[in-house]
């Protein structure tokens, strides 16, 4: 059975309607940026703009900070638990010995603040050695010679 309007119960549809975007209402294209020139985590940063997952900011003007937070712990490294525990048998316990050598084992995480005007974004970075830290560090003041321009 067909019916005339297109539904069963007797309700005509309306024709399709043509939509066209109001001036209000038309997609904004961002400004081409350009190539990325540094990335630290999850910030990804081109030659005008900081590229964030929350939004962009202006790279021009904008703040630096960072800061680090380390922890410190002594442990037994694995090589050390295995060689022990394989030459018990041999020297009848003194292997147990070197379950007493420990080493320092430094975490913890960088973080990394942009402001630019009133929006602020943070990006905590995790790091295993002194060296990521001056890694970061060395990215971030090439970044604030790129937002001194």
């Amino acid at each position: 059975m067909t019916f005339p309007s297109g539904d069963p119960w007797g309700v005509p549809t309306p024709p399709p309607a043509s939509v066209t975007p109001g001036p209000s209402e038309t997609p904004e294209t961002p400004e081409p940026s350009g190539p990325v020139i540094v990335e630290i985590a999850e910030m990804q940063i081109t030659s005008t703009r900081v590229h964030t997952p929350v939004g962009d900011l202006p790279l021009a003007g904008s703040r630096w900070l960072v800061t680090d937070h380390w922890t410190s712990q002594r442990r037994t490294p694995t090589w050390a638990k295995i060689v022990a525990f394989a030459g018990i048998c041999f020297t009848a316990g003194l292997s147990l010995f070197l379950l007493m050598f420990k080493e320092q084992v430094a975490q913890g995480t960088v973080n990394v603040t942009v402001t630019s005007g009133q929006q602020q974004y943070v990006s905590r970075v995790p790091v295993q050695h002194e060296d990521d830290v001056a890694a970061i560090n060395q990215q971030v003041n090439y970044i604030r010679s790129l937002a001194a321009l």
